[in-house]
């Protein structure tokens, strides 16, 4: 730890003469200009500057809680970059207000049931079988930390962020954070909204958005729910799904603020926001269990797999979401909450687990969090030597739940399982298959990169010494432009010929600079010249060459935007209503669901496109985390190096 300080001071000494740390103020100059339009009038960052946008959000000014994790991260090193941590205190501000609910959003906690946390339903492997039905027949298992979390805070609300929100109502549903449910069209400010609920073939176009809040106002006589639950009666509820990563990645952020104004002698001005990174990290275990806390381990057969007991549940990996919901009414009175058994590599964040577990201003309140987070640690480097291939990449992950139903695995699967947990090349969804995009790479890498520049531990570099080689090896440089892994291909299982395969580059910004920043942590620690050549070369090319008025950026061909007219699943004979008017219906598709995007300023090149006549629609995307992780990824090769 010494020398990270004596590090850190020395860039802190010549700070104003850097290269890099100079390119971290221009880019972060480009993002807060107003008139580039990353953020809205309520300061949310956006997903996108651009609205005509369709990845796992639908629309370009929704945003994730990962645009705020990345918003939280930017303003953290402005603070060492600039010695003003007031931005970073903002940024957290506004993450609370906009993406984590008010006791009002999530009013009926208090009749939650720690010894029955859910009714289990099946997960099914399409949009087609949904909704499914409700088996209160199937053992849940008990909620371990539900009580001491309530002891700590006071409270029976859950203190994680909600992953969508709709930043201008484009849909009209109006659920505002902490001002009351399907206020409509008119209502001011953002509005929480949900999409993925039926199984991994639903991509993004296959999804029936529908509101946080269901009152039945809009969607069909029972709201949206009958849709996705068979049940034998609706009750209007509320519920939010949260996004691991982006919660972790919040915290990690809130570690390098906690060390960068502990250098400039300013860490008394953070520690109120530091706390609550270190409440958001109490609730984040949430991501830990199981789905109905069921015991983990060769978990076959949802009424033979046994209900788990105290921390028999957890798996202590970031899995892919938790989720917690409610009625709404006095006349109701029940409350719910899940984990998720599948876990992806790509999720994992090491520094976030080591700074729960290790930081004393990060340190939960919750009685057993810090002996969560340590066990969260250990598991997850374990989970990265499963995955890791020889060529050095790292496979997609594992299940504690088949097909999230719990069902018999594929024979092969059987041998050579994660603690009992079956690995999963695909976790979560299929179109297209979780670990195909390499920024599942560079992002996790990066942490665990990280990690290991904080803490030496050896089991971190014995990882980083073969992935970072297949990366370094991988990276094409043609004079002014760069080319790096985009899609990947898998074949075999951990321990019997597990392989990867590079299927396709390209020269992504944000894939790039995570890749730049993973290679320039490895090096500083490991003294590795390659890997900082690596890095500073990515860093030098794609700034020197792809500017743009607004950041940093490429442009990008979009194929799959003739899924414009996709059909979407809705069953025979279910009729409803969005709050525009929009008709969902069997005949149903992406866009009669967002007729409003047909009034989007360059929805004619997708238009002439779907209809035959157009090429393939390129654009040039602004995601707000690609250029943050642009900034970042300048700013830390800076703080790195004082180059």
């Amino acid at each position: 730890m010494k020398s990270l300080i004596i590090l850190f001071i020395g860039c802190v000494a010549h700070i104003q003469a850097g290269v890099y740390t100079d390119r971290f103020l221009s880019q972060y100059k480009k993002i807060h200009d107003s008139g580039n339009g990353y953020f809205s009038k309520e300061g949310i960052p956006y997903h996108s500057v651009e609205t005509l946008m369709v990845e796992a959000p639908d629309h370009g000014h929704e945003t994730t809680s990962e645009a705020y994790s990345y918003y939280v991260w930017l303003e953290a090193m402005y603070g060492a970059i600039n010695g003003d941590f007031s931005s970073f205190n903002r940024a957290w501000d506004i993450l609370e207000k906009y993406t984590i609910p008010t006791h009002e959003d999530q009013s009926s906690n208090d009749n939650y049931n720690p010894s029955s946390p859910a009714t289990f339903a099946e997960e099914k492997d399409t949009p087609q079988d949904y909704p499914s039905k409700i088996d209160s027949g199937v053992s849940v298992g008990e909620d371990p930390i539900y009580q001491e979390l309530v002891s700590a805070y006071g409270n029976s609300d859950i203190y994680g962020m909600h992953w969508l929100t709709d930043v201008d109502n484009v849909y009209g549903f109006g659920d505002t954070p902490g001002g009351g449910c399907e206020n409509g069209p008119s209502a001011n400010g953002p509005s929480y909204i949900n999409t993925f609920q039926r199984g991994p073939e639903e991509s993004v176009w296959r999804t029936v958005p529908q509101p946080t809040c269901d009152s039945f106002k809009y969607g069909g006589s029972n709201g949206f729910l009958d849709l996705f639950i068979d049940d034998s009666e609706y009750a209007h509820q509320w519920k939010f799904t949260n996004a691991p990563d982006a919660d972790a990645r919040a915290i990690q952020a809130a570690y390098w603020a906690s060390k960068w104004a502990d250098q400039k002698g300013q860490l008394g001005s953070i520690t109120n926001t530091l706390s609550k990174a270190a409440k958001m990290g109490d609730y984040l275990r949430y991501s830990l269990f199981d789905k109905y806390f069921k015991k983990i381990g060769n978990c076959v057969g949802a009424s033979q797999c046994a209900a788990g007991k105290g921390k028999e549940s957890a798996h202590y990996l970031l899995s892919w979401y938790y989720a917690w919901g409610g009625s709404m009414g006095a006349q109701y009175g029940w409350a719910w909450r899940i984990g998720d058994g599948a876990a992806h590599f790509g999720y994992q964040n090491p520094l976030a687990a080591y700074a729960l577990a290790n930081e004393s201003n990060l340190k939960p309140k919750g009685s057993t969090a810090v002996e969560d987070w340590k066990k969260s640690l250990d598991t997850q480097l374990e989970f990265y030597s499963y995955l890791q291939t020889p060529e050095g990449a790292f496979a997609g992950g594992a299940t504690n739940s088949w097909k999230g139903r719990y069902a018999t695995p594929d024979s092969n699967l059987t041998s050579n399982t994660f603690h009992g947990m079956f690995y999963d090349w695909e976790p979560v969804y299929h179109d297209p298959p979780s670990n195909n995009w390499y920024g599942m790479q560079a992002w996790s890498v990066d942490r665990l990169a990280q990690y290991y520049y904080v803490t030496g531990d050896s089991k971190a570099k014995t990882l980083l010494d073969k992935w970072i080689p297949w990366v370094v090896n991988n990276i094409k440089f043609s004079g002014n432009k760069f080319q790096i892994p985009s899609n990947l291909a898998w074949s075999g299982t951990p321990g019997n010929n597990l392989h990867v395969s590079i299927s396709s580059y390209n020269d992504d910004v944000g894939t790039a600079s995570s890749t730049a920043r993973a290679l320039a942590y490895y090096a500083a620690k490991a003294n590795d010249n390659s890997a900082k050549t690596a890095a500073k070369q990515l860093l030098d090319v794609m700034w020197e060459n792809y500017q743009t008025s607004k950041g940093v950026s490429v442009e990008e061909p979009r194929e799959d935007y003739r899924r414009f007219n996709e059909p979407v699943y809705v069953p025979s004979g279910w009729t409803g209503k969005y709050p525009n008017g929009d008709t969902i219906d069997s005949s149903s598709t992406f866009l009669s669901l967002r007729s409003w995007y047909k009034n989007d300023p360059e929805f004619h090149k997708v238009e002439a496109y779907m209809n035959g006549g157009g090429a393939v629609p390129t654009f040039t995307y602004h995601r707000f985390w690609a250029q943050a992780d642009v900034a970042l990824a300048q700013g830390a090769y800076g703080l790195l190096f004082n180059e």
